[in-house]
């Protein structure tokens, strides 16, 4: 069987909104309604525990194929060398900052921004990326070793962790769902029911899941030279809005429909975790993480929201998984 050889980035989306400088943005340019709506503007959207220092280690250990590291930012730098020449001196794959500026560069219009949905439709502008390249938040990891052939397959697909989902079941959901604050709320789901409908899909989406992404640069190029108008209407939002799409999305439902997508089932590999409010379940969710040494995703989303002690039992067990001697500094 013959193996992936040609070159794979990881780009990875990161803010620190304790920062004061993206305070005083965020409060510039937003509003008392949209700070108190989580899936809008919420404090959680943009903290940061050290989750980038997590996600770029889980890489080097278990991903030391990938040819580079981009971590895109809004003036800011995690200092992610230091940190990674202190845990893990072994050679490890190169890293490069990238500015919002330079992927929004001919759409400066748009900054600042503090939406990851406009973020995400333009890291395919970064200079030099490569053809085939892995998206991850700051807060996806690895968690056991993978291989080229986990994002794209030998004979040139992409691998997408995600199914067939009903946009009829997400529409009747938004007619019933409650509004906070007189506001909609802004749905995973319905972001990428929102990319599906672009293209003229009403029946069904490809549901994602909180994985990796496996993307072509070129299919986002082609796509957006021919609707612009596109582009622009999804990137001109500051904040995330109810109206956006997953770009995502868009790739996936082309390339689908071009037979270049592998569907795979997330879940055979994705160890999901959101603190609850009682630390037995979280307790629980990591004993059956530990059980489970081969499941290669991890996702461990609004630590700022669990409890110091929570906070500590997952970092602990993230430490370990990826195999860090010593604690992170934050």
């Amino acid at each position: 069987m013959k193996n992936v050889n040609y070159p794979i980035d990881a780009v990875i989306t990161w803010v620190d909104g304790e920062d004061s400088r993206h305070k005083a943005k965020r409060l510039k340019y937003g509003n008392t309604v949209m700070f108190n709506v989580e899936d809008v503007a919420g404090s959680t959207r943009y903290a940061s525990l050290g989750e980038i220092f997590y996600c770029v280690a889980s890489l080097n250990r278990f991903a030391p194929w990938l040819n580079k590291i981009y971590i895109v930012t809004d003036e800011q730098d995690p200092k992610v060398e230091e940190f990674i020449n202190r845990h893990i001196p072994e050679k490890h794959i190169p890293v490069e900052i990238v500015d919002h500026k330079v992927i929004f560069r001919g759409y400066e219009e748009y900054l600042p921004t503090f939406n990851s949905i406009s973020i995400e439709s333009m890291t395919w502008r970064i200079p030099g990326l490569s053809e085939h390249y892995i998206e991850f938040n700051d807060d996806f990891l690895l968690t056991a070793p993978t291989k080229p052939e986990d994002f794209f397959t030998p004979d040139g697909k992409v691998v997408c962790y995600g199914k067939k989902y009903s946009s009829i079941l997400v529409r009747i959901t938004r007619l019933i769902k409650y509004h906070r604050n007189g506001k909609k709320k802004v749905t995973f789901k319905e972001t990428m029911c929102n990319a599906a409908k672009l293209l003229g899909h009403y029946i069904s989406f490809i549901i994602l899941y909180h994985t990796p992404r496996a993307l072509l640069k070129s299919v986002f190029e082609e796509y957006f030279s021919k609707h612009p108008e596109n582009l622009r209407k999804n990137i001109s939002h500051r904040f995330r809005h109810h109206s956006q799409y997953n770009a995502q999305e868009i790739q996936y439902i082309v390339l689908q429909k071009e037979g270049r997508c592998e569907l795979r089932r997330a879940h055979d590999n994705l160890l999901y975790l959101k603190p609850k409010k009682k630390i037995e379940y979280t307790k629980k969710k990591l004993r059956i993480f530990s059980s489970r040494p081969g499941f290669k995703f991890g996702c461990f989303n609004s630590l700022d929201q669990a409890t110091e002690e929570e906070q500590r039992i997952i970092t602990e067990w993230i430490e370990r998984r990826i195999g860090l001697d010593t604690k992170i500094d934050k």
